[in-house]
């Protein structure tokens, strides 16, 4: 019989990929979602009132976590903030308290996204999953969310936690909007340019997370990036390449980047040069380890 699985966070970027991927391995998917859909797979809850139908557990093996409000598409007000890191670790201890009022449930595992944001702005230190939680609201969100995550030891779950950096897609995400000005012909580096960009190409990232649920050895923290991040400048410059575009040597200057995001700055000048020994060495191929090779993929005509 075909495993079952059931993702939170289904309709974004990564829940769509990854659940055509499943579903072309074999997997019978359940979701939860906000609002009930024509698809007698998709389930109902309500984070806020903490609310969920439990029947989405039904014959599941399996729990994959995605769910969470986007971190820089708004102003970081207080309300904000609070919004971000409730839709984190509030609908971790909804899906928690469920599944414990469930007699004889099925799930064994769970495999949840965290963000390479953990690790705070670190320079030019190289990050393994070792290395010790940042500074800022990006790196006290992360860990308030993996502090919920792991609350599922206490299920029995085997927890494994993906700390994503930018997932490189053509269809929503990061990659769009740092296009846009590649292709308006005013590609330049943003800050210093020497900020490191972990970056993830989008068939990775779903791959890694099946890995995470076939791989019974998979357990905690990995760097969930290409083995090969790179600066700012050379992100900019390869997009730009790959685009036909121009890529400018004046850089556009933290102040003038600060006057349009305020204090989500820190989201986007962010320098995390994250190791990815960890997910190789629990046997994970990659299918694209070069920028220049995932763009020629991303673009293709």
């Amino acid at each position: 019989m075909a495993k079952k699985i059931l993702i939170t966070g289904a309709t974004g970027l990564v829940g769509k990929a990854l659940q055509e991927h499943l579903i072309n391995k074999g997997y019978k998917i359940n979701t939860l979602s906000r609002k009930k859909s024509s698809n007698p797979n998709s389930y109902v809850w309500d984070v806020e009132k903490q609310q969920i139908d439990p029947k989405a557990f039904d014959e599941v093996c399996a729990i994959i976590h995605l769910a969470g409000e986007a971190v820089a598409d708004k102003k970081w007000t207080p309300e904000r903030k609070k919004q971000i890191i409730d839709s984190r670790v509030k609908s971790t201890e909804l899906l928690y308290k469920t599944l414990s009022s469930i007699p004889n449930h099925q799930v064994k595992a769970i495999i949840s996204s965290s963000a390479v944001g953990y690790y705070g702005d670190c320079g030019d230190e190289i990050l393994t999953e070792e290395s010790e939680n940042g500074y800022g609201f990006l790196a006290e969100c992360c860990k308030l969310w993996e502090q919920a995550v792991d609350e599922g030891k206490k299920l029995s779950l085997r927890v494994v936690k993906l700390r994503t950096g930018i997932v490189l897609s053509t269809k929503g995400g990061a990659l769009p909007q740092m296009a846009l000005p590649v292709k308006l012909f005013a590609g330049s580096a943003l800050g210093t340019g020497k900020q490191w960009i972990p970056w993830l190409h989008i068939d990775d990232m779903a791959e890694m997370y099946i890995h995470g649920l076939e791989n019974l050895q998979t357990q905690g923290a990995y760097n969930a990036c290409a083995p090969f991040p790179v600066t700012n400048s050379t992100f900019t410059k390869a997009l730009a390449n790959q685009l036909h575009r121009p890529f400018w040597p004046i850089k556009t200057p933290k102040k003038a980047i600060e006057l349009l995001m305020g204090e989500r700055v820190e989201a986007v000048l962010m320098s995390n040069n994250t190791s990815a020994q960890k997910i190789l060495d629990s046997g994970f191929k990659f299918k694209f380890t070069h920028l220049d090779d995932a763009f020629r993929d991303l673009y293709k005509v």
